[in-house]
Order: C-alpha cells, then structure tokens, then sequence
C-alpha cells in the first residue's frame, strides 16, 4: 500500500477509509446539502425561468418537454394568448417569453412590444411558422432577441433560450443569408428596410375585427370607446384600399395576425 492509499484526500472525493467524502463542497458544483450549484452550462443559481406563450395546447406541451427535458431550463408558466401572456409576466417572475405570433386577442408581435415596455430586462424569443423577412424584422423591433421556426424547434430553440439569457441574438440558420442579401439589395438600391401599412394601434383593431368582436367589445377590450373603434376602423379601410370587414379578415389572414 502506498502513502498516497492512506493520505487523507488521496482520492478525490474519498476519506481516510476510502469512504465517501461528505464534506462541504467535497464534490466540484456541488452546495454544501449536495444540491447543484452551477448547471452544466456554466450558469450560476437556478434555471432560466420561462413563459410559454401559444395558443394551441398540443404545440405548447411539445416544446414544453424539449425546455423542461434541459437543467437550465424551466418553464414555470403558460398562456393561450398574448393578452394572457401579458398579464402572466405582470405577476410572475420570469427570465424568458417564448412567444407565438399568431394568437387570439393580441399576437406575439404585440405581446412583445407591451413585454418590452414592462419588463425592459425580460429577454423574448418568437417561435412561429412564418419563415418570414418581415415577421423577423418586426419582431427584432418589438423587442425580440431571436426568431426561431416551429419546424426546427427540436434542433434551435434550446440554443436560442441560452442566447437569449446570455443577451445574444439568434437567427435561425436558414434564414441568415436571405436576410443579409435582402439587406445588400436593399443597401444597393438605396431602399429602406419595408415599413408596416399599419400603426400598432390599427393593428390591434385589424386583429380583433378578423376575429369577430363587435365595436363595443374591441372598445372594451382595448378601454377606448366603440366610436373610436369605429374610426380605427374606417381609417383601416381607406388605408388598404377595402369595403367591409370580410376583406380586412381575408387581408389579417394573409399577414399573419389570424389563422385561416
């Protein structure tokens, strides 16, 4: 037996006996109860903390088990829409919003913009269908530090939650070299980057329209009165060059605001 076989320590995480060693912080990462106290991923304290934010159950189970399957990610919370995800960040503390764009009430878009007014140091990703230029560039401007599709969300969306929390950017690969030579021809050609036709606030109104409320609900919902709807609404149809609220649900359809 060697003098290293009876030197206490001589086995990293073993006694004098050979037995193992339970004092505090014998055991790299651990606490002194033995918990974890550092992840895998070299991020101090608990996992990321996350809202989950899609209007169909069944998508929101399945990428809830690829966050929660991680050690360094949780998710704590669920909405069905953007209105609910809003008033979820309001009361609960999380790290994170993993947002879906199209949702009933209010889309991801909007949500993002209202999180980003509360909750300056929330970080938010989109997680949608749209492979989109427009949608990405919209949701960079709501406050959204990545844009991953629904179609890869098994391969890119752990990544982007780490980005994010690190204050990283995330483009889903595909899209990086679409999106640089549209920025180059658009550069070249002395274009700006495309501007939306509507304003937020029409946006609001658009959606709801789409998806049936009358004039007083949209009032109630947005707190302005249904005369101001009513406004909104016909400066909506001027603006697209429409005559009734089944063009402009046909047209909220096409950009993305409701599902067909």
């Amino acid at each position: 037996m060697t003098s290293a076989d009876m030197t206490p320590g001589g086995v990293p995480g073993t006694t004098r006996d050979g037995a193992p060693d339970t004092t505090p912080g014998s055991t790299p990462g651990t606490s002194r109860d033995g918990a974890r106290d550092i992840n895998p991923y070299g991020t101090p304290g608990a996992p990321t903390r996350i809202l989950l934010a899609d209007d169909h159950a069944l998508v929101r189970g399945g990428v809830r088990l690829i966050l929660d399957a991680e050690p360094d990610l949780t998710v704590v919370a669920e909405a069905a829409d953007g209105a609910e995800a809003v008033a979820l960040a309001r009361t609960q503390d999380v790290d994170l919003a993993v947002l879906d764009i199209s949702m009933p009430r209010m889309t991801g878009l909007q949500a993002a913009r209202e999180l980003s007014r509360l909750k300056p140091e929330l970080r938010i990703l989109i997680l949608t269908m749209y492979d989109n230029e427009q949608y990405f560039f919209e949701a960079l401007k709501a406050g959204a530090s990545g844009y991953v599709l629904k179609s890869v969300a098994d391969r890119d969306l752990v990544e982007a939650c780490r980005a994010a929390v690190r204050d990283e950017p995330f483009i889903y690969p595909g899209a990086e070299t679409a999106l640089i030579r549209t920025y180059l021809d658009r550069a070249e050609q002395g274009r700006p980057l495309p501007d939306k036709a509507v304003t937020e606030r029409e946006e609001e109104i658009l959606k709801l329209v789409a998806e049936g409320h009358s004039s007083k609900e949209i009032g109630d919902l947005l707190v302005i009165s249904p005369k101001t709807v009513e406004r909104h609404r016909a400066n909506l149809l001027q603006k697209l060059g429409m005559r009734d609220r089944l063009e402009l649900t046909r047209y909220a359809i096409r950009v993305g605001l409701i599902e067909p």
